[in-house]
């Protein structure tokens, strides 16, 4: 498609048998998308979208274009990018602007390539679209948007309390059928597969400091339980910190982790929680992995200054190594280990993320003018993709008589 930017066309082959195999096994989404095509709340609108781009987020790119969206995409993180996939998206008809390692500047064009086709509503993977659009001051001509992250919804959050949102946007991250399997079970398989994938080393016997203990580290914690790892977590929250003790971790602060620790896993959204004062404390061979948005949450300029070499060891490895002679290693140059070093969250799972995109983002389209806010996931939309999911495995479930309903709204018994 003219105006792509991407790494080489003669890449799509390859890309469309990884997004075959993706749709394949994406029954949820190919059901919306048979609605939507039949529908027209997409059909000539201006799609803007900044998500992973890989195979699965191909489906929902695809899908939103069969649906007759004009769809232009960009990827959410530099390393997350999958130069094959970015071509055949590019041959399915979707102008896309992205490129496996890009640099600072060349992710913040391709974002402004996307802002400067003037969308009419927008899906975001950590607001930088969103934010772009909000400093370019062309939130009046957005109807509204979908966010999937825990990191972008904290930042719409501070421009909603500022009042500097842009535009309506729905925080899918916050749908039950979002953090319950997607943040949990997406996020817990696919950590370790980028981990396991970058170091070839063992997880059982091992001690794993989670660093965060929200949907997506317990989803962490969780598999290296199942891994045989002893699972040490740091929080801020005292409610979740409890939390984590009583599931059976053992909950330290970081200054009395960083000692213990052989796998140090972010899941915060926050910056610096990993920093100078831990790795003086860590042992030799550490290793450092994040699966928070940003590339913030281990401290990469304090790594760097208190060593005195850094070096490749294996492909998503660096070695740091400290003045002492200890060793300390990033996996993925801090940024998400299961979609740099890794495919993402298994496809079933975002199965059900991208058709809560998909429904939520038509919900946006036929609502008309909503508040300024951020806004939740109909309920509906959530209830109908629990359901479909249900469908696909053959299950089925109880429904309540009517003399339950009557009794369910009554107080008086």
């Amino acid at each position: 498609m003219g105006g792509s930017v991407i790494r080489d066309p003669a890449l799509a082959a390859e890309g469309e048998r990884k997004i075959a195999w993706a749709r394949e096994h994406m029954p949820i989404l190919e059901q919306v998308r048979a609605e939507l095509v039949a529908g027209s709340a997409l059909s000539g609108r201006r799609v803007g979208i900044c998500l992973h781009l890989e195979a699965k987020t191909a489906v929902l790119a695809i899908t939103l274009a069969e649906a007759g969206a004009q769809v232009y995409a960009c990827g959410s993180n530099p390393l997350s990018t999958q130069d094959d996939v970015v071509a055949a998206l590019d041959r399915a008809g979707v102008r896309v602007y992205a490129l496996h390692g890009a640099t600072p500047e060349e992710y913040d064009a391709f974002l402004g390539m996307v802002a400067e086709q003037d969308p009419e509503l927008v899906i975001d993977d950590g607001a930088d679209l969103i934010a772009l659009l909000a400093r370019r001051g062309q939130g009046d001509r957005v109807q509204g948007g979908c966010e999937e992250t825990t990191t972008g919804i904290v930042r719409l959050k501070a421009m909603e309390a500022r009042g500097e949102l842009p535009f309506p946007v729905v925080a899918v991250n916050n749908a039950r059928c979002k953090y319950l399997f997607d943040n949990r079970y997406g996020t817990g398989q696919s950590v370790w597969d980028g981990i396991m994938r970058s170091t070839n080393l063992l997880v059982a016997g091992k001690t794993v400091v989670v660093v965060g203990y929200g949907w997506c580290g317990k989803g962490v914690a969780l598999r290296a339980r199942g891994l045989g790892a002893q699972v040490v977590v740091c929080e801020v929250d005292p409610i979740a910190a409890a939390e984590a003790a009583l599931d059976g971790q053992r909950v330290l602060p970081m200054a009395q982790a960083a000692p213990l620790g052989d796998v140090f896993v972010t899941v915060t959204g926050c910056t610096e929680v990993i920093r100078g004062e831990h790795f003086e404390r860590m042992k030799d061979g550490a290793l450092l992995a994040n699966a928070g948005h940003f590339d913030v949450e281990i401290s990469k300029p304090d790594l760097a200054r208190l060593s005195t070499q850094v070096r490749r060891v294996r492909e998503h490895v660096e070695e740091y190594r400290l003045a002492d002679g200890r060793r300390v290693h990033l996996l993925a140059e801090g940024r998400l280990v299961n979609l740099a070093a890794g495919d993402g969250h298994p496809v079933e799972i975002m199965d059900m993320s991208f058709a809560l995109q998909a429904m939520s983002l038509r919900h946006v389209a036929v609502s008309g003018r909503l508040p300024r806010q951020v806004l939740s996931v109909p309920a509906e939309v959530d209830r109908r993709v629990a359901e479909l999911r249900l469908n696909s495995w053959g299950m089925g479930i109880d429904q309540l008589t009517p003399r339950q309903v009557e009794y369910l709204a009554a107080w008086e018994a």
